[in-house]
């Protein structure tokens, strides 16, 4: 019986699902059906309308399914829509704690977006006395009288004692109201930080936990009894049942889930991810085979979650030319579909000689320069979809071929009416939307150290073909267009791993303190569903503000690797010389294990004119089919048994260890064992590193072998 995993992927206009075989990443069905913003169920219908329609056209049966997940807009619509519930604070503490509680968790509305406010009520609570259950309902009851539906409970340093944190969430529910404590969502000092993530969270509640319901219960009724995920806005999934307490961390999954597509299916190790729907454009980074997250912000409110940061742009394959002088000075951020034009590239009717050309403005207090081609049968408009086929740059159609005919046609006459010279304008478009798209990528570059000799552009979503072959020339790098990617995203939420981060204040971490936030965050994702055997935990620590952060990622399931797939040696080095740019270096092997190769090459750098050079050895983590797990520029390393690993781990430091303004600084530890690198770049002493190696390492064959990494810093 076959192994299938439904994503779902709630975007603006469409709800796509798909259907991947975990057998070997085949697809095996796709369906599309429109988003169903102003339904009853909101997009909930659309989500499960998508997935019976998948399983009923490709013949899945629901013994079959063993995960369904998907994205969704909904969080973030609801904020920017103004869609939430008013949220009543109670504030506990005692002393001088107290007093610091009652003044920083006192918060005004919250900004949302312009012109939406979400009201909040307070209420404080002093735990001197030890408050009782009937105090609690009393203050629950006054916030409600006062207009609050749902609640949050907050207290100074909450992260280290949330007893009544939790005992006013746990009334709250005797009581039938739905609450948040802010230890659930943050466990980081900062009282107000935390409780405005909380409020927020809060706030989503009762539409979340509706929509999670109808979702739930329709999955149920059609006899599939696989584990239901939600997308995170982190580019991991989580458990529906852990969507109802935490909806905010839902927040942006629709650019994660392409973002998780790029990782897992198409497995880029370093790129640029854009994804182009029909209005606008996600931009965001992969590095070293990883998300790049930030803090999540409302308005300028800076929230204690993290998000992938994604950079959108108001221009797409839909977006819509502005003409000024009979030349294009601009494209987007309107689209066709909001202005009620068609695509003259999808036009059944190719003869687009008798039209007229007209500016319009789509929206009350829009510039009225956006071009419209008025035809007998209906207005039409060039988009940047049209000017990339008519410059041959599309390959790959995404959700259909256009009609080339039509293209050219209405290009060459809309030309004619400006004066110009066809291939002039489809340029011109393409110009405009390549500079935009530039602008992106070069801050992008900067704010993260990349390298544009191994970065490849990836375009995903329908309208990549649209916009980033163009994009790619103009910035002179590679580029790819992903495979399926008008489903791109739908596929990242199918094959997205379950994630979890947790953050904890913690000022000079003990060994214990690190293996102890190390195991939380373990337990987490296999709470939620993860094998313990496919958990990987990478753990941070952050001296400046004194926190120690550990994110945890697993998968639900053990996929059998399928030997057919492996390659040979020679064509291992030929993707790894490829993937290091070993142009004049002779890559070699320089260890295995029985998932995973390390290979690399030395090569000679030369400083100060040619008078001195040092030797560097670049190398990459490759699996056994050819995908890069992780790239380094220098190390040095060592192969052993498990049982060996402290032992080379201690002498590779003592090599490369150094000392800065800072005190005395360590290479970035990495270890290879079966198909897993346990990561220990984030830790920053010797004896933090080898006690979590040891945990880390404790449950393997101690003859099995391991390839100790240490990344010089530079």
């Amino acid at each position: 019986m076959r192994k299938i995993k439904i994503g779902i992927d709630v975007g603006g206009t469409f709800t796509h699902a798909v259907a991947v075989d975990v057998e070997d990443f085949s697809i095996a069905g796709k369906a599309c059906v429109p988003t169903t913003h102003n339904s009853a169920q909101g997009v909930a219908e659309g989500v499960v309308s998508s997935m019976k329609q998948l399983i009923e056209q490709s013949g899945i049966k629901a013994g079959e399914i063993i995960l369904i997940a998907h994205s969704t807009t909904q969080a973030t619509n609801a904020l920017l829509e103004g869609d939430v519930a008013r949220v009543g604070i109670i504030a506990l503490g005692k002393g001088l704690e107290g007093m610091m509680a009652r003044k920083q968790a006192f918060l005004n509305d919250i900004y949302l977006a312009p012109g939406k406010l979400l009201p909040v009520y307070f209420e404080y609570i002093n735990t001197a006395g030890e408050p009782g259950r009937d105090q609690i309902r009393e203050v629950i009851s006054e916030l409600h009288r006062q207009g609050a539906q749902v609640f949050v409970a907050t207290e100074a340093f909450g992260p280290d004692n949330n007893r009544y944190e939790k005992l006013v969430v746990e009334v709250a529910g005797e009581m039938g109201c739905m609450a948040t404590a802010a230890c659930d969502l943050s466990q980081l000092y900062g009282i107000k930080v935390r409780t405005r993530t909380a409020i927020v969270n809060a706030s989503m509640m009762p539409k979340m936990i509706e929509t999670a319901n109808l979702t739930e219960e329709a999955v149920r009724q059609s006899g599939i009894k696989a584990p239901l995920m939600v997308m995170r806005s982190d580019g991991g999934i989580m458990d529906i049942t852990e969507m109802r307490k935490r909806p905010i961390l839902t927040m942006l999954s629709g650019p994660a889930a392409g973002v998780a597509a790029a990782l897992m299916y198409a497995r880029i190790s370093d790129g640029i991810f854009i994804e182009v729907g029909g209005t606008s454009t996600d931009i965001s980074v992969i590095k070293n085979a990883m998300p790049q997250v930030k803090t999540a912000q409302i308005g300028n409110n800076r929230l204690s979650v993290k998000t992938i940061d994604v950079r959108t742009i108001g221009v797409a394959g839909g977006s819509i030319p502005r003409i000024n002088q009979n030349k294009v000075v601009d494209v987007g951020p309107r689209s066709a579909h909001i202005a009620n034009l068609q695509y003259s590239a999808y036009s059944e009717n190719d003869d687009f000689s008798g039209i007229e050309v007209d500016m319009i403005s789509p929206r009350e207090g829009d510039p009225a320069d956006y071009l419209k081609i008025k035809r007998e049968d209906g207005d039409y408009t060039i988009t940047p979809t049209a000017a990339s086929y008519y410059l041959g740059l599309v390959k790959e159609t995404g959700h259909g071929e256009a009609n080339q005919k039509a293209v050219a046609s209405a290009i060459e006459h809309v030309a004619r009416k400006l004066g110009t010279e066809p291939g002039d304008l489809a340029e011109s478009i393409l110009l405009n939307t390549s500079g935009k798209t530039e602008k992106i990528i070069r801050s992008l570059m900067r704010e993260y150290k990349l390298d544009r000799n191994f970065l490849v552009l990836f375009g995903g979503g329908g309208g990549a073909s649209a916009l980033v072959p163009h994009a790619a020339k103009y910035m002179r790098m590679k580029h790819e267009i992903a495979k399926d990617a008008e489903v791109i995203s739908a596929i990242g939420a199918a094959m997205g791993m379950i994630r979890d981060t947790v953050e904890k204040s913690i000022f000079n971490p003990t060994e214990n303190d690190i293996v102890k936030i190390r195991q939380q965050a373990s337990e987490s994702v296999i709470g939620m569903g993860a094998k313990p055997e496919t958990v990987e935990v990478q753990v941070e620590i952050d001296n400046a503000n004194k926190k120690v952060m550990a994110i945890a990622t697993g998968s639900s399931d053990l996929t059998v690797r399928d030997p057919a797939g492996d390659l040979d040696e020679e064509k291992l080095h030929n993707i790894a010389a490829e993937a290091l740019k070993a142009k004049n270096g002779s890559i070699r092997t320089m260890g295995k294990t029985n998932l995973l190769y390390v290979m690399g090459y030395s090569k000679k750098v030369k400083h100060f004119f040619g008078l001195m050079q040092e030797e560097r050895q670049p190398v990459v983590v490759i699996t056994r089919d050819g995908a890069i797990k992780r790239r380094f520029a220098d190390v040095k390393l060592a192969n052993c048994p498990v049982s060996g690993v402290k032992n080379q781990i201690t002498a590779l430091i003592q090599e490369l260890r150094s000392y800065g303004d800072g005190g005395e600084l360590v290479p970035d530890i990495f270890v290879v064992v079966s198909g897993k690198i346990v990561d220990m770049s984030g830790l920053l002493e010797l004896p933090q590193i080898l006690s979590l190696v040891e945990f880390d390492l404790k449950d393997l064959h101690q003859e099995d072998a391991a390839i100790v990494i240490a990344a010089k810093k530079r």
